[in-house]
């Protein structure tokens, strides 16, 4: 029997995601009761509007959002998103700096890596924000020249951001390794043996946007 698991946060009206970057306002453009003037008795429909920054929520990193010749939102592949073999690393919550340690028994290749960090429990409080786990330089390297094919982490960020240097997403997007951030619920998932999606909107011109990222695994 399979089953589905959210690996994603709600976004909703006012959420603060990544400190400095607008909040999504999340409104009606024609509520139930206005709705009502222009259909027949009984007929209501509701139509939202959202004003977002793209770094909302969980969400899908693309070369674009990195490297103005890197490929943006509309230009990603379904089988980079959707049903990839993927593994699970399970990082020490008193572990900052997640260094090539972590990954070089871990058959990695043509896989996408998910580590989970438990940092997530701190989602929606100001402890989010700082001293948040990260990949060194040296383990983007060795993913990179390992053939994986995603990188997702529950954390704040998949850089240290300490500096204005983000060598993570330099290395990993420059070879078209996508990186999904603000993941949760990794906890909850197989180390290894499971699918895993993160398909976001076709947008031209965009390099990162909201996903609902999910696993999907045998129970």
């Amino acid at each position: 029997m399979k089953k589905l698991l959210d690996l994603s946060h709600t976004i909703e009206d006012g959420l603060v995601t990544y400190k400095g970057l607008p909040a999504p306002i999340i409104c009606d453009y024609l509520s139930r009761e206005e709705s009502k003037k222009h259909y027949a008795e009984g007929t209501s429909f509701q139509i939202g509007k959202i004003e977002m920054c793209s770094n909302t929520g969980t969400y899908l990193d693309t070369p674009f959002h990195r490297y103005e010749e890197g490929k943006d939102l509309s230009e990603i592949e379904l089988e980079s998103l959707a049903s990839l073999d993927s593994i699970k690393i399970i990082v020490n919550e008193d572990i900052t700096a997640i260094g090539k340690d972590h990954f070089t028994d871990q058959p990695v290749a043509g896989k996408a890596v998910l580590l989970q960090t438990n940092w997530s429990r701190h989602w929606n409080t100001e402890q989010y924000y700082e001293g948040h786990p990260f990949l060194t330089e040296e383990a983007a390297v060795y993913l990179r020249d390992n053939g994986v094919v995603l990188v997702g982490i529950d954390s704040y960020n998949i850089d240290d951001i300490s500096t204005n240097s983000r060598p993570v997403h330099s290395i990993l997007l420059g070879a078209d390794i996508l990186i999904v951030e603000h993941m949760c619920n990794l906890h909850e998932i197989p180390d290894s043996d499971f699918k895993f999606y993160a398909v976001p909107v076709k947008v031209k011109g965009m390099g990162t946007f909201p996903v609902r990222a999910f696993a999907e695994f045998e129970i």
